[in-house]
């Protein structure tokens, strides 16, 4: 009979017995485990819910690894057993997972990123006293337990983490805050330099408070551009659709400064000594929380006598990290499963060191994957001691040079900033915003397209007349960022308020032998916006002088990127940048959020580029990189 067998058939079987046999040899992770449930009091009486992994067939005493969540634990304790935490799970640990106060299945009241809770206030309760009670009942009422606990999360769990080392259970051995935000007002979710983060902000809100739920705003056409645009100022939001009812955002209305409400969330105040061992992880690409765990790192770093404090920041977009190869992210390839790489090579490590007492620890102080030559580097300290500050010029033709523009012969001295030679001009129009990705704009959640924007292409807003390009010519050699970039805009503006945003982009060679198709790619690597109100003080704004130049500084943060020989080094600014930033009246009005349609109007923006006002922006680079 077998004689019979067509050849076409043998291959089939050949291919389809194996991946059958293998399907049926995959066990699901979650599996492994017994689960048991918990409603754990706090010492108020609160009760939160609490689910507990303990492995069948690897023995203890075995150490906890710790997860706190707003975001429902039911569903996303299997998920992480199964891709964010399976290379713990085959290693061998008690697992848990709760959900905070006011979500889910937990009691109390929701407080969204609570506050630090007083010291002097014995009955005070807060995220860390939260974790520490949970600890300590763990530790008395799950048998088989070494003692060590160990936390991490990503995001709002990454906060958590960070919340629990405050101070900490002493059991807590290891934590590790990944992408956790370090200061709502003036970088993370919702602000950056004290813009507010429309589309973010509406939507997230939404979702973590309509109820204990993760309930998405159900938008009535498929563009939100279209949809924020007619919703007009900010102002209709709670008697068109929010009632009110929000808490998170009637203190955005409540709290449009750098008050004493967003001091005291933010970590600054309390990161005066590094307590526990702690791993801090980002991505360069991470279109939520990028500068939380650069600026939790370097405000601990201040205070790492014992060098406890490392950093880890990998080619991902928010949580990246955490399920997948990581070979890639949009269209940009990285080479390489960076993802797979991280969680068994490094994060895994990290555990089975400071709870198990296994392996000897090598551990860089800061192990970054640098873009655009997509390879991991290891940096003894961050940013490194050789790295040197370039400056990159603003030129007349949309030029940008490591040289700054050599003074007109006689040059004149008028009374009028305008009229000299030297100056970019734009009319910024609040009804016609600048797009921050290709349109349709999808909602945030669940949307795909939210998750990758950082990586498109960003030709779609090229030669707008309202965005201003500056671009070197082809690099002679590679230029290696390691370390800080900063914008230094000498701008004006008809109003009386403005934004001014500044985006750094890397520009692929037209004819690009890798991969053809990437022939002109505008890839984004850092951009942010600076709200002029706030130019001298974001605890108190005020008001610009029409046509007067000003000068605003903008952080844009680290960056490990090599822009390649041949690639062209773009710099772009612009005044609006919808819906990811809300639309600047461009009349200055006390409180953005109390904004009403009528205030908004067009603008004529000018950007310098003279010997007394040289725009440029600033970076550090390695040695021999460029700027010759």
């Amino acid at each position: 009979m077998k004689r019979l067998i067509r050849p076409v058939y043998v291959a089939i079987l050949v291919l389809v017995v194996p991946a059958f046999v293998r399907a049926q040899q995959v066990e699901p992770v979650v599996d492994r485990f017994v689960k048991t449930q918990a409603m754990i009091a706090m010492r108020d009486g609160v009760k939160l819910y609490t689910t507990i992994y303990e492995p069948k067939n690897i023995k203890g005493p075995l150490p906890f690894i710790f997860l706190r969540t707003p975001y429902g634990i039911d569903a996303r304790g299997p998920q992480s057993l199964q891709s964010y935490l399976k290379d713990l799970a085959d290693e061998g640990y008690l697992f848990v997972f709760q959900d905070i106060r006011g979500r889910h299945k937990s009691e109390g009241t929701f407080v969204m990123s609570r506050a630090p809770r007083d010291p002097k206030d014995a009955k005070a309760i807060d995220e860390n006293t939260d974790a520490n009670d949970t600890i300590d009942w763990l530790l008395k009422n799950v048998e088989g337990n070494n003692g060590k606990v160990g936390m991490l999360g990503i995001s709002y769990p990454g906060w958590l983490t960070q919340m629990a080392a405050l101070d900490p259970h002493p059991a807590l051995k290891a934590i590790s805050p990944q992408a956790s935000p370090a200061d709502q007002f003036l970088g993370d979710d919702f602000h950056h330099n004290g813009a507010f983060r429309l589309s973010y902000g509406f939507e997230y809100v939404a979702m973590m408070e309509t109820d204990k739920l993760n309930t998405m705003f159900k938008f009535d056409r498929h563009d939100t551009y279209e949809w924020y645009l007619k919703l007009g100022a900010l102002s209709n939001v709670n008697p068109k659709y929010f009632k009110g009812k929000m808490p998170t955002w009637n203190d955005f209305v409540k709290h449009p400064n750098y008050d004493d409400f967003w001091q005291k969330q933010a970590f600054a105040p309390y990161l005066n000594k590094v307590t526990v061992p702690s791993l801090h992880v980002a991505g360069w690409f991470d279109q939520e929380d990028f500068y939380g765990p650069l600026k939790i790192y370097e405000l601990l770093e201040k205070h790492d006598k014992n060098n406890q404090n490392f950093l880890v920041v990998g080619p991902w977009n928010h949580g990246g990290w955490a399920n997948g190869p990581g070979n890639s992210l949009g269209r940009i390839k990285f080479d390489g499963d960076t993802g797979q790489h991280f969680r068994e090579k490094v994060q895994a490590l990290w555990f089975h060191h400071h709870l198990k007492g296994k392996g000897d620890l090598k551990q860089p102080e800061a192990y970054l994957f640098q873009t655009g030559t997509n390879k991991w580097v290891s940096h003894d300290r961050w940013p490194p001691k050789d790295a040197r500050v370039k400056k990159l010029y603003f030129h007349g033709d949309g030029k940008l040079k490591f040289e700054a523009e050599p003074p007109e012969p006689g040059f004149p001295k008028r009374s009028t900033p305008w009229l000299i030679e030297g100056v970019d001009q734009y009319t910024s129009d609040p009804a016609k915003p600048v797009p921050y990705r290709p349109r349709p704009v999808t909602p945030t959640y669940p949307g795909k397209e939210w998750q990758i924007w950082m990586v498109e292409d960003q030709r779609f807003v090229h030669q707008r007349p309202d965005v201003l390009t500056y671009e070197t010519e082809p690099l002679a050699e590679d230029v290696t960022v390691a370390g800080s970039l900063t914008a230094k805009l000498f701008a004006s503006t008809s109003g009386t308020d403005s934004d001014f945003i500044v985006r750094l982009i890397d520009v692929y060679p037209d004819t690009y032998a890798k991969d053809p198709s990437m022939g002109g790619y505008q890839l984004l690597i850092s951009g942010e916006p600076v709200r002029a109100r706030f130019r001298k003080s974001f605890e108190k704004p005020e008001p610009v002088k029409s046509n007067e130049v000003n000068e605003y500084t903008i952080d844009l943060h680290w960056s490990h990127h090599c822009f390649r020989k041949g690639h062209k080094i773009m710099v772009q600014v612009q005044s609006t940048w919808f819906p990811l930033i809300d639309r600047n009246p461009q009349r200055y009005v006390p409180n953005i959020f109390e904004a009403k349609d009528a205030d908004f109007r067009s603008a004529e923006q000018r950007v310098y580029r003279t010997k007394r006002w040289p725009s440029h922006v600033s970076m550090q680079v390695m040695p021999g990189a460029g700027g010759k």
